[in-house]
């Protein structure tokens, strides 16, 4: 197989509506839930860095604002992990294997049997 035959399998790939309404359907997941845990961990940082009245407030015992606020950062990064392989098991991945699928049997027709 030569280059320009293995491109322009790439390239139809690359153009086909399958493709866009998968790169779309991730962006529309991916996108939001980034900006909202980034705008989460700014908040805790501007938080700590302006507001430490508010963030030495004891809430039980030795337990302040800022320890929560802190360990809740752990706790919505796993909560966005599962979330992501979720919808990545659920949306993504089907379409996107069967997109590989027809990539590789393409190759295969256009290279040969060792495509």
């Amino acid at each position: 197989m030569n280059e320009e035959d293995t491109a322009a399998v790439y390239q139809r790939a690359y153009d086909s509506q399958e493709f866009h309404d998968l790169r779309r359907r991730l962006a529309r997941f991916v996108i939001p839930v980034s900006v909202a845990f980034l705008t989460w961990y700014l908040a805790y940082v501007l938080l700590a860095t302006y507001a430490h009245d508010f963030m030495s407030q004891k809430l039980w015992g030795n337990i302040n604002v800022a320890l929560v606020i802190g360990l809740a950062q752990f706790v919505t990064t796993f909560g966005i992990t599962w979330a992501y392989v979720r919808f990545a098991n659920n949306e993504v991945d089907p379409p996107a294997t069967k997109l590989r699928e027809e990539i590789e049997a393409e190759l295969k027709a256009v290279g040969g049997d060792d495509a």
